[in-house]
């Protein structure tokens, strides 16, 4: 039978009652009958404002916290993963994430492959062993000019697709029903490809336009879009896919590839392993940068890969 064995651990649960479109708050009771059917006791709290699973989860583990479960979808789960982090290093080596996905694209999930249904995940918190997985790390400034860094798990890219995750998350703001798909064709209408700068592992690029730029960890980014097909979370190395600019038409005939993972045979996408990127706008362009789903900021920035330093229940 399902779950006979309860864990007996310090636990805390961390929801966000307004990912996938707020459905995860209005079925939390249902989520939390499921979590004490094999949790023997645990907290749990929900996010209130920007950044505060960050807290949450940074609280908890200097608590003492064994394990974490995020509620939630990709934004969550960063926010979170975030909190495992103090002046750069992991807090607690022996705290581990556990991921139950309730989010509108939950890209990470797909990324550690954690099947769909809260019975898989909880199967999948029990059971699964406590991996290592490489996280990157963005070094760039605010919007006030600060210098700031922040990690992620999944994917960060630049370009249209962090274009398209500023509409989005407007379209949530606003409680309006949007489809990433959506955004995409209504952002590529307008958009003008970057003229950017790029190094990898230090070796210059020839300037160029780019209507995407992927730094990938994990698999899947834009809501099931197998960007990067064969990335790997724990090999030390990013898939940097690099998109050149492609007309309305093109896209349109290939968008499938994306899904499918079949799109790096196309001339103008190029896939590049490396463990450093730096991305710098060249001629005033304004380069938005997104990461697991969060609109962070513009280029410059830099981005490097931390390997197997995150803890996390899955299969690799």
């Amino acid at each position: 039978m399902f779950l006979k064995t309860r864990l007996r651990q310090k636990i805390q649960i961390i929801v966000n009652p307004e990912s996938d479109k707020g459905r995860t708050g209005k079925k939390w009771k249902n989520i939390k009958e499921s979590l004490h059917a094999f949790l023997t006791e645990f907290k749990y709290e929900f996010t209130e404002k920007p950044l505060h699973a960050t807290e949450i989860s940074r609280a908890a583990i200097k608590d003492g916290t064994e394990l974490i479960v995020g509620v939630g979808g990709d934004g969550t789960m960063h926010e979170i993963a975030n909190g495992f982090f103090e002046n750069q290093k992991i807090i607690n080596p022996e705290t581990v994430l556990g991921v139950l996905p309730s989010g509108t694209g939950s890209d990470l999930s797909k990324s550690l492959n954690i099947p769909p249904g809260i019975k898989n995940a909880l199967e999948i918190i029990k059971n699964a062993p406590n991996n290592l997985i490489d996280t990157g790390r963005v070094r760039f400034k605010s919007h006030s000019g600060e210098n700031k860094e922040r990690f992620f798990l999944n994917i960060a890219d630049f370009g249209i697709g962090a274009e398209v995750v500023r509409r989005v998350n407007l379209a949530r703001m606003k409680r309006k029903t949007s489809s990433y798909l959506q955004c995409l064709i209504s952002t590529f209408i307008t958009y003008k490809n970057k003229k950017l700068k790029l190094k990898i592992d230090g070796k210059e690029l020839p300037s160029d336009e780019y209507m995407v730029g992927a730094i990938a960890n994990g698999k899947i980014f834009g809501k099931g879009m197998k960007i990067a097909p064969d990335a790997c979370l724990n090999d030390g190395l990013f898939d940097i896919v690099l998109i050149k600019g492609i007309t309305m038409f093109e896209f349109c005939l290939n968008a499938w590839r994306l899904y499918s993972g079949s799109h790096l045979k196309h001339a103008k996408i190029s896939l590049i392993r490396g463990k450093k990127v730096e991305v710098e706008p060249i001629e005033g362009e304004d380069a938005l940068i997104e990461v697991d789903g969060e609109q962070l900021c513009s280029a410059p920035a830099i981005f490097e890969i931390v390997p197997k330093i995150f803890p996390i229940k899955a299969y690799l």
